[in-house]
């Protein structure tokens, strides 16, 4: 379990020097429906403070690493749900995914990572980055796995005022949907701009396999905001962050980890009431104008990391990990999955993302596991071998 959700009896810190005495006197939500279906909790996972960032290295209990080469980040801010994953240190983890904190981790360390709807799983009880962004996600070594977390954590949370009351399927049947009646479309810009050449290979690759599984695929444009998706997502979790931490940094900012207090602070000042209304704004008519794009395709394939993981020496500031292809998706409140593609020839995991309409989850499972049927990636896990 990511340790920004509450475990009652046992700490849940965010990784901060704030919280590291803090005990919940009661489960999150997910922390209960997992307990009620028999789920056994092995452990609280590392992340990056207060889920603040994208590469877990800005923590009170210090850096985690990434499986397949220590000196990397494992992405984030769920790196370490996804590090004890990759690794079977665990059945499968939850996250949390405001700009891609599931999917960018998953992506780096080889697993499936999946975000689900925004409202399709309750955030009660979770420490909040941006209560209009923040998600409740899974990482697992299979869709197969994937699909069954969701459908114990899935459903409507009458405490929770971001869940919506909709009827929850049963994810485990989605397999039989017949991904030769799917229609994707491939949105290029800017998710495929200035890719990594060994990303763009191994994309390029996936997607001739899926052109064979499915029906149609073609290129496809999302609607252009009046304001920029990154502006949009920069507004609302800067000013809801702040909102969250206003009084504990005020009076004890020495324990927040520089990173994290400086981007706080910074965004406080910088973002102003009318600037966070119009985002706010430009959000709630997106995610109704999105559901026009579904009309005539049934998913969006893109490649879930423009870049592989940079070192932890190298991960000094947020722009050390790309966000650009992974937030989108957290304004809209799409549900969204990563699965493996491909390494680099450095033995990198690289992933490939599949996107689908409002609460059309269970198309997003079916294709994801007819990829998985027709290639061997996600069998490779890595060999750990600390010094």
């Amino acid at each position: 379990m990511k340790d920004n959700i509450d475990t009652a009896g046992i700490r849940t810190t965010a990784a901060s020097e704030l919280f590291k005495d803090r005990v919940p006197s009661a489960d999150a939500e997910v922390v209960r429906r997992l307990n009620n279906a028999g789920a056994i909790l092995l452990g609280k996972t590392n992340l990056h403070e207060f889920a603040y960032g994208g590469s877990s290295s800005v923590s009170y209990f210090g850096p985690v690493h990434n499986p397949w080469d220590l000196d990397r980040i494992p992405g984030g801010s769920s790196g370490g749900s996804a590090a004890a994953t990759a690794t079977s240190l665990c059945f499968a983890s939850l996250g949390t995914d405001t700009a891609g904190s599931v999917r960018i981790p998953a992506c780096y360390c080889g697993v499936v990572g999946f975000k689900p709807t925004y409202g399709r799983v309750s955030n009660r009880g979770v420490v909040p980055l941006s209560w209009t962004l923040d998600h409740v996600g899974l990482l697992s070594r299979t869709v197969e796995d994937a699909a069954l977390m969701l459908g114990v954590i899935a459903g409507y949370d009458e405490l929770d005022p971001s869940t919506v009351d909709t009827p929850v399927p049963d994810y485990a049947s989605t397999f039989k949907m017949q991904a030769s009646k799917l229609r994707l479309g491939i949105p290029r810009t800017p998710f495929f701009d200035a890719l990594d050449p060994e990303i763009s290979k191994a994309v390029d690759v996936a997607l001739e396999v899926l052109r064979k599984l499915t029906a149609t695929t073609g290129e496809i444009t999302l609607p252009s905001p009046s304001i920029p998706f990154g502006e949009i997502y920069t507004r609302v979790r800067s000013v809801e962050g702040y909102a969250y931490h206003s009084q504990w940094i005020a009076e004890s900012p020495e324990k927040y980890q520089p990173a994290t207090r400086e981007q706080i602070l910074r965004n406080s000042a910088e973002i102003k009431a009318p600037a966070y209304a119009q985002a706010r704004r430009e959000l709630d008519l997106l995610r109704r104008e999105i559901k026009k794009v579904f009309a005539t395709v049934d998913l969006l394939v893109m490649p879930t990391m423009p870049t592989p993981p940079v070192l932890i020496a190298q991960a000094t500031s947020p722009a050390s990990v790309s966000i650009r292809n992974t937030s989108p998706f957290d304004v809209l409140g799409l549900p969204a999955i990563s699965i493996p593609c491909g390494f680099t020839t450095s033995g990198l995991p690289i992933g490939l993302q599949m996107v689908s309409a409002p609460f059309a989850e269970s198309t997003v499972l079916a294709l994801a596991h007819a990829y998985e049927r027709e290639t061997e990636w996600h069998k490779i896990h890595p060999t750990v071998n600390p010094a």
